[in-house]
């Protein structure tokens, strides 16, 4: 296998993701995280419009530039005099009420874009706005906490194909939504006998390649195996695509499984149009999901030792628009979830609906603060070598 046919040959196999669903580079799987802690990250695709998800209902500014969008007072879950949940995010008030969320408000970055694909870049890389990077921030925690060490460790995203978010510049996470089928993928003979092959190889991008191959195959053994160990008892709710997720990421982290971190994310906030219906049924089956993980981790003794971050690429105007919707925004809300939350309940003042920037919701705390405090908090990494910078944290973990 040292012709360059061979090479073309396999180095085509592995750009096109033929080998696995999702093929990347994939590590062996150690911990690394501190203390065995866990990081979730739930994506809300799309620009959740966090004004109908935190409702600001003593402010009769939300509800006169939201005559008909704007959720009426006898219907929001207050949680304070100010702000209440959206009624579709009910079986998240027993967290909230046992202080296990944190929320979050004013959720942004300086100069702030209303893009989706440049906004959600900016959110996986943890770049300023005015810089483009090719890696992401869990991606960079891969490569800077595997750095000169023995045993590296991994992230995993519950999907198809690798986020930006969790890709490195010298490693990057693997992508499953069913270990046995990424498994049995990975057992063709003919993988296996090239993975053997590999170790004898000279050419040295040759070589790069098989031991991609090889760590892949050795990473999907592992998580196919710990798979097995534990099935989940609760209930989870039928048809739910990110209650599938979680369901996965339960029964791994209840295995003992020593991933570090689960990337998983649920589409369609974009809700230009009839934003009421869209945004409701996406909320409800956010909140049902997550309800669901959160029981199946208290029942296995999990939840002390997980947190549960969820964002959104960016929030909506504050003005409904004439097809019942929202536009794109900028500043948002961000939720955390977790037995050991150190400031349960909202974090900080609701949005000054006051003084908008340009239409919008003003930033108030930049993302990248979020960031490094789970980094150095909670999963004990260099948070500024990671981030590339100095970001102040924030008593949250």
């Amino acid at each position: 296998m040292s012709n360059r046919r061979d090479f073309l040959k396999l180095s085509s196999l592995a750009s096109a993701s033929v080998l696995m669903p999702g093929f990347l580079r994939a590590m062996r799987f150690h911990p690394l995280a501190k203390e065995g802690k866990k990081l979730v990250v739930i994506q809300w695709s799309g620009g959740n419009d966090g004004l109908n998800c935190l409702v600001p209902f003593e402010d009769d500014r939300y509800y006169q530039a939201r005559p008909t969008l704007g959720i009426s007072p006898d219907k929001v879950l207050k949680l304070n005099d100010y702000q209440g949940f959206n009624p579709a995010l009910a079986p998240l008030r027993e967290l909230y009420d046992q202080g296990y969320m944190s929320l979050i408000n004013s959720v942004g970055y300086p100069n702030p874009d209303r893009s989706h694909f440049r906004s959600m870049d900016i959110w996986h890389t943890a770049s300023g706005s005015d810089q483009y990077w090719d890696s992401g921030w869990l991606g960079r925690y891969l490569d800077h906490s595997c750095s000169g060490c023995a045993k590296p460790h991994t992230v995993l995203e519950i999907d198809e194909s690798l986020s930006l978010a969790v890709k490195g510049e010298h490693h990057s996470a693997i992508a499953v939504t069913d270990p046995r089928r990424l498994h049995r993928n990975t057992q063709d003979p003919w993988l296996v006998s090239l993975s053997n092959e590999g170790q004898q190889a000279a050419h040295p991008d040759l070589g790069f390649l098989y031991k991609t191959m090889t760590e892949t195959i050795e990473s999907a053994e592992y998580i196919h195996a710990q798979h097995k160990i534990h099935r989940s008892t609760i209930d989870y709710p039928k048809g739910n695509p990110l209650a599938r997720q979680l369901k996965l990421v339960a029964e791994l982290i209840n295995s003992g499984a020593e991933t570090s971190v689960y990337y998983t994310s649920l589409p369609g906030f974009d809700t230009h149009v009839n934003q009421r219906n869209k945004q409701n049924r996406l909320l409800g089956q956010y909140a049902d999901a997550v309800a669901a993980f959160v029981k199946d981790l208290k029942q296995n003794h999990q939840l002390d030792n997980t947190v549960i971050m969820t964002f959104s690429e960016f929030g909506r105007r504050v003005d409904q628009n004439a097809s019942g919707g929202t536009d794109h925004g900028k500043a948002n809300s961000l939720f955390l979830i977790g037995g050991q939350l150190r400031t349960p309940g909202f974090v900080n003042a609701a949005p000054d609906l006051g003084n908008l920037d340009d239409g919008d919701v003003s930033w108030e705390i930049d993302f990248r603060r979020i960031y490094a405090t789970l980094l150095k908090d909670w999963l004990g990494a260099d948070d500024e070598a990671i981030l590339q910078g100095h970001f102040k944290g924030l008593r949250l973990v």
